[in-house]
């Protein structure tokens, strides 16, 4: 536009709204951006987040696939010692290499891995009282002979350390609850005056009956009537009875039934076991009888422990006996406990295996009875 004296005069509203027009569209441009960067940081870190997890998680399946084949190559490596063992000596003790963990990690040392750290750990499964043995199967229906008396003494003296019982006789109350658990019977006929037949469990919360047959694993003593936590798991420093007792051991009876003879291998019972195997008057035998068969000259043992009255030779043994049904110097039942560790990963096996020759080959061999990943 021209004014007066030919000066252009430029239109200033035109250029203000081009302006502000511009400085709109600049900053939606800019906050557009921003929401986009933002974005694409959130979805980064959400790829970056997912991927982590995704290595981490292939990184601890193939740890764990590692070690669970570690444990098992500690499975076969013990059975393949405790198979060995039998064909070098037809008793069982802790005289013998399988029973002394110094051995074990040596034998192991020819299988050691690149990686991750292996222990394996045997133990003798007839070292334990055989629950079902209490009652004679596969009749199933009335006590063994000796088993009540074992079970009396083994129970006295875990009430005795624990110090507590909420029973007026909670010795008999577990025994006789217990034959009741097992027997094949499961009427109104209860053992004694402490027994339990499923009548006495269907008024618990939760109800439950009982299982009138042999157990198939330790834990079920803790639905019996008498048997607390405590006493199962012990308490503080206290051992629990579960380390003593366990239901394998099951031999082919007559017909098609099944019986547990129930022998505890006198060479390698541990002193709860030991105890109970004992009169009461003789209980504080236990211990000189525990050392005798570890006693050493140098690095030979002493005592020859292939007769099963061998304790009879413990000094102060006097005219001490145990009842030859209950004890053997033999076992085909023993327990693998094997723990690895890869990283800061580690997993745990527990197995019962029976050692026995198969008919097949004609070879001894160790077949696994159960078996758990921990």
């Amino acid at each position: 536009m021209t004014g007066a004296g030919g000066d252009v005069i430029t239109s200033s509203t035109s250029t203000a709204g081009c302006s502000r027009r511009y400085g709109s569209n600049s900053g939606m441009a800019l906050l557009i951006t921003l929401t986009v960067i933002a974005l694409l940081i959130v979805v980064s870190l959400e790829l970056n987040r997912r991927a982590r997890n995704t290595v981490f998680a292939a990184a601890a399946t193939r740890d764990r696939f590692a070690l669970s084949q570690m444990l098992f190559s500690g499975l076969h490596a013990a059975m393949a010692i405790l198979v060995e063992d039998r064909r070098q000596t037809q008793i069982d003790s802790l005289q013998e290499n399988w029973a002394d963990p110094e051995k074990v990690a040596t034998l192991l040392q020819a299988m050691a891995f690149e990686e991750g750290q292996l222990q394996v750990q045997i133990s003798d499964e007839r070292s334990r009282i055989q629950v079902n043995a209490l009652v004679q199967f596969p009749e199933g229906r009335d006590f063994d002979v000796y088993q009540p008396n074992l079970w009396r003494r083994f129970l006295r003296a875990a009430f005795l350390a624990l110090e507590q019982s909420e029973e007026s006789d909670p010795v008999n109350t577990i025994v006789n609850s217990l034959k009741d658990w097992l027997d094949t019977g499961d009427d109104d006929a209860i053992t004694g005056l402490t027994g339990a037949e499923s009548d006495y469990y269907q008024d618990l919360d939760p109800p439950y009956a009982a299982r009138n047959g042999p157990l198939t694993h330790i834990a079920e003593l803790l639905q019996v009537k008498g048997v607390t936590p405590e006493l199962f798991y012990g308490a503080e420093d206290l051992p629990g009875i579960v380390q003593f007792l366990t239901v394998s051991g099951m031999t082919v009876g007559r017909g098609d039934g099944v019986t547990f003879d129930g022998q505890i291998n006198i060479n390698t019972a541990e002193l709860p076991v030991l105890i109970a195997l004992l009169a009461e008057a003789d209980a504080e035998l236990a211990t000189a009888i525990d050392a005798y068969r570890l006693e050493k000259n140098g690095d030979v043992f002493v005592h020859d422990l292939s007769n099963p009255q061998w304790y009879k030779d413990v000094p102060g043994a006097g005219d001490i006996r145990i009842e030859e049904a209950l004890i053997t110097v033999r076992s085909d039942f023993f327990r693998i406990i094997a723990s690895a560790g890869l990283q800061e990963m580690k997993l745990g096996l527990a197995a019962v295996v029976k050692r026995e020759l198969d008919p097949r080959t004609g070879q001894i061999v160790c077949r696994v009875l159960s078996l758990e990943l921990q």
